[in-house]
């Protein structure tokens, strides 16, 4: 009898502990939100180019960035934006506005996403795209990421 309240006891103990465990939620900001920080605050902006059709980068938006060290270094040191390189809404940044370019029937780029992520003049997905607190970009890698290597870059970029 005692060994049955002592395991049930364990039991709910683990589920307690469980719900207390509270998850590093990653900070996300809009190119607008960014550029008024920028001003009071300046720190890097780290920019996740992806699509919705594209698997690779719903394999970084589950794994890479459910990283806890990952969200924590991006949180602490860089603003985290992700752009859908086939959104339709303009993004008004740095006093430019930014807009879809249809290239066929139901396909386009933004034109922003092209700034951001063409590497020789061609656009993959997903591409990640660090830019400095001037909006020059220093950093890009256009493939899978996965955590250890994306905190490595993350951390090379900060000891620079």
């Amino acid at each position: 009898m005692k060994s049955k309240v002592l395991i049930i006891i364990f039991f709910f103990g683990c589920f307690a502990l469980k719900a207390q465990h509270s998850e590093i939620k990653l900070k996300e900001y809009s190119f607008s939100e960014v550029e008024s920080l920028q001003k009071s605050n300046p720190k890097p902006l780290f920019i996740f180019i992806y699509t919705d059709w594209c698997k690779i980068c719903e394999g970084m938006k589950k794994t890479t960035f459910k990283n806890d060290k990952v969200i924590s270094l991006l949180n602490k040191h860089f603003y985290f934006i992700k752009l859908n390189g086939e959104e339709k809404k303009d993004i008004t940044f740095f006093s430019k506005t930014f807009v879809y370019k249809p290239s066929g029937n139901k396909t386009g780029t933004h034109q922003l996403a092209k700034e951001l992520a063409s590497i020789e003049g061609k656009i993959s997905y997903p591409t990640t795209t660090i830019l400095n607190s001037k909006f020059e970009i220093d950093v890009q890698v256009d493939s899978f990421i996965n955590s250890k290597k994306i905190k490595k870059i993350l951390e090379s970029y900060l000891n620079h």
